[in-house]
């Protein structure tokens, strides 16, 4: 019978409960009974990894931070020969199982092929793992799970595949390699509940069988562990841009690691290097060779597992990966469990008086202390998107003092504010940030420290969700409300810039790539529709060739016509 035991993790005033099955007696009645006696007290069964049993050394039982020896005396041929006899045969990738169990044994062997050490690794079921990104998953998002060896991704997989089996009552088909998923054996680990299994005979054919999944069984869901080649990575882009639902783990711990991957840049839309003309560059303030994204991300999301109850989590992999080539920064949503299993977004709370981040965590709910944001760059209420730069804002030129002047009345006639300066309320946003905003900026503003005097309030999105005391009666009063998403001087200097001349739609930095697509891709619909050749305005070679790779990904031609600095592109509809 499976040995379940009851986690509950937290503290006195909350926590959240884990049900975990081991069946470690099954792994136990693999190993030589003389080694395995130590195991009858039941403090050494808990935090098991793994027992390692090589040839002519002392067994050991490894723990979270520290190893014990089992026996003083060393392991012998036989030893091998009994756990080799208990369980499954081993595969070319050197690893076997017990059937009906999640447990894996691998082995190493000599030159010859004998086998000469084992590594019996204790596989454990963990219900409960992944109400830290359920929404995610039951969102229908293809997912990626990144973290270092051991923090529990095939965990956290296994669990996801049975939540979307049995609770979301879809089709689920999981690619398993090692037999890590499923467990050994013909029939699956119950742990996988109504979810179905693909076995892989040899490890090099992974890609083969996930494309066979799709092709043969419909799946709506398709689960896979340690996408790690080329050609894996391939065969999920062919997935996903079948409609299906991917939910996979790659080695590496952060986004970054992907990026400087060549191997699996792939799952993220691959980098490609592009050489830019000398009007381009200046104009972008960049070197002529810059790197860009290739293709659409194969993972809408992509999660860094920290623990099963905190994770880093980048919602817009095709965003956050555009940001962070040409300068910005994305910062990942950081989640954690908090007390009684609630889910918590945690932030930088920031004091409006404070000269930096207090610490990390969440303000209590309907509390007016001041907090970070986490998200990437981005704007509310109606106000346009855009990005921010590391390395903050550039600093403008003063503007006259007339103008000035002129500007920040018709601000205040617009939004019923008297007199010349604009008193601000920073309700969330660093004291040392908003300061190099303002110099940014050069908007004439006054602080204050209650929303009662204030003309205006600035906040982030997370607490403006939240409606603390303090901005449900800015509210009240009909106070502006600016809301941004992440706590930087940029954004903040966006909304400084409406307060003086070139404020508004003029005054924020608007990225000339956003409507390079947006007029590409109108031309796009517009030749799809019609079923006419459409040109596009004169543009330089960059640009151009964007406008191609944006035709081709419609399976659209396109041709380049016309001399510099006229040339321009014809998108024409496909033939036939």
């Amino acid at each position: 019978m499976p040995v379940t035991q009851l986690e509950l993790s937290g503290s006195e005033s909350g926590y959240t409960e884990q049900i975990i099955t081991d069946d470690l007696d099954l792994l136990l009645d693999s190993l030589p009974p003389r080694i395995c006696e130590i195991f009858l007290e039941a403090e050494r069964r808990n935090g098991l990894l793994e027992v390692v049993m090589d040839l002519g050394r002392l067994p050991e039982a490894r723990y979270p931070g520290r190893e014990i020896v089992l026996s003083h005396q060393e392991v012998t041929e036989d030893d091998l020969l009994y756990v080799i006899e208990h369980i499954g045969e081993f595969g070319l990738d050197n690893r076997a199982g017990i059937e009906r169990t999640l447990h894996r044994i691998s082995c190493i062997r000599n030159r010859r092929g004998k086998i000469v050490g084992l590594t019996c690794r204790v596989g454990r079921a963990v219900y409960g793992t992944i109400r830290v990104i359920e929404d995610l998953v039951m969102g229908g998002k293809s997912v990626l799970l990144l973290g270092r060896p051991g923090v529990g991704k095939t965990t956290m997989l296994r669990e996801i595949a049975r939540v979307l089996a049995d609770d979301a009552n879809k089709r689920v088909i999981i690619v398993d390699t090692s037999n890590e998923i499923g467990g050994d054996g013909d029939i699956p680990h119950p742990a996988i509940g109504g979810a179905r299994r693909m076995q892989v005979a040899t490890p090099a054919n992974q890609h083969a069988v996930m494309i066979e999944a799709v092709e043969n069984h419909m799946p709506e869901v398709i689960v896979i562990d340690e996408i790690g080649t080329e050609l894996e990575a391939a065969a999920a882009r062919t997935i996903a841009e079948r409609g299906v639902q991917l939910v996979g783990t790659a080695h590496g711990t952060e986004l970054e690691n992907l990026m400087l991957n060549p191997t699996l840049a792939d799952l993220i839309g691959g980098i490609q290097s592009v050489t830019l003309g000398d009007e381009e560059a200046r104009r972008r303030g960049t070197q002529k060779s810059i790197l860009e994204r290739k293709a659409p991300p194969t993972f809408d999301v992509v999660v860094e597992i920290q623990s099963w109850q905190r994770v880093a989590v980048h919602t817009d992999v095709a965003e956050t990966i555009d940001a962070m080539l040409r300068g910005y920064d994305a910062p990942p949503e950081v989640r954690q469990l908090g007390f009684g299993g609630r889910l918590e977004i945690v932030d930088e709370p920031l004091d409006p008086d404070a000269e930096e981040p207090r610490g990390r965590g969440l303000s209590p709910r309907g509390g007016g202390s001041a907090g970070g944001g986490g998200a990437r760059g981005g704007w509310e209420l109606g106000l346009p998107r855009t990005q921010h730069r590391r390395t903050g804002g550039h600093v403008r030129d003063e503007d006259a003092p007339a103008e000035r002047e002129a500007q920040r009345d018709r601000f205040g006639a617009q939004h019923g504010i008297a007199g010349p300066t604009i008193k601000l309320y920073p309700f969330g946003l660093s004291k040392a940030r908003l300061d190099e905003a303002m110099r940014n900026a050069g908007a004439s503003v006054d602080i204050v420290h209650d929303v009662r005097e204030a003309d205006v309030v600035i906040t982030l999105r997370t607490y403006y969700r939240r409606k603390p005391p303090a901005l449900r009666e800015a509210e009240e009063r009909s106070v502006p409300v600016y809301v941004i998403k992440s706590n930087t001087a940029l954004q903040i200097e966006q909304v400084l810039t409406q307060f003086h001349p070139g404020g508004g739609e003029r005054g924020i930095r608007r990225d000339p790539m956003v409507d390079v697509f947006r007029e590409t891709e109108d031309a796009i619909a517009r030749v799809m529709e019609e079923g006419r050749p459409i040109e596009l305005p004169p543009a330089n070679s960059y640009v151009r060739r964007v406008q191609h790779q944006l035709a081709t990904r419609y399976n659209l031609d396109s041709r380049s016509a016309g001399k510099e600095p006229n040339r321009r592109v014809r998108i024409l509809p496909t033939s036939g």
